[in-house]
């Protein structure tokens, strides 16, 4: 993979047309290192609660789009919302079902990166460590850092969507930088990932 462009998968935690952490991921598509292409996914709200019923009739073409843009990647971005100190339902909801069918889930061994703004002080950050252990039970390398926390979002994006502080720019850019030096080590020793399901 030296040398190739690296395909990342954007996951945005809000269904909000102008979710912050939605502008999040466009600043860091934006900025992106030549080397990495970064395309958001769209479909979370199609995607159903989780239940093991309509599992069991077979996987709806919402969450099939999901586990093929997973699988399809080298590795995914996530820009994590935080409400009431915990990950949003919907973000959740499509983490559960990535993670199926059990031994065969695309988030295994796919490396990931998170980030997230909120408009309260933290960040986002209680959201991010909830995600990690999400993470862990699925297999799911995390590069640890730096920790891209953007407080206060409503006042951080301009009338663009671009981010107004040089510094927090500077972050996420170093965040990219260093989930591409992590996608490419786990690639040079490839994990069995998860395959489309089907039923």
């Amino acid at each position: 993979m030296a040398g190739q462009q690296l395909e990342i998968l954007g996951i945005a935690g809000s269904l909000r047309r102008a979710s912050y952490n939605r502008r999040l991921l466009r600043e860091a598509a934006r900025i992106a290192p030549e080397d990495m292409n970064i395309t958001i996914f769209e479909g979370l709200g199609d995607i159903p609660p989780f239940n093991e019923d309509v599992e069991a009739e077979g996987y709806p073409e919402s969450v099939q789009r999901l586990h093929r843009a997973i699988a399809q990647a080298d590795g995914i971005l996530v820009a994590v919302p935080e409400y009431n100190y915990g990950v949003t339902g919907v973000l959740k909801n499509a983490i559960d079902w990535a993670s199926r069918p059990a031994g065969r889930s695309p988030l295994e061994g796919k490396p990931a990166a998170v980030m997230g703004a909120s408009m309260g002080m933290g960040g986002s950050a209680r959201a991010q460590l909830a995600l990690r252990d999400s993470f862990v039970f699925t297999q799911t390398p995390v590069l640890p850092g730096p920790e891209v926390l953007v407080a206060g979002a409503h006042e951080q994006f301009d009338d663009n969507g671009h981010l107004l502080r040089g510094d927090t720019r500077d972050f996420v850019r170093s965040l990219l930088e260093r989930f591409g030096v992590f996608v490419r080590r786990f690639a040079e020793e490839p994990v069995a990932a998860g395959v489309e399901p089907s039923r």
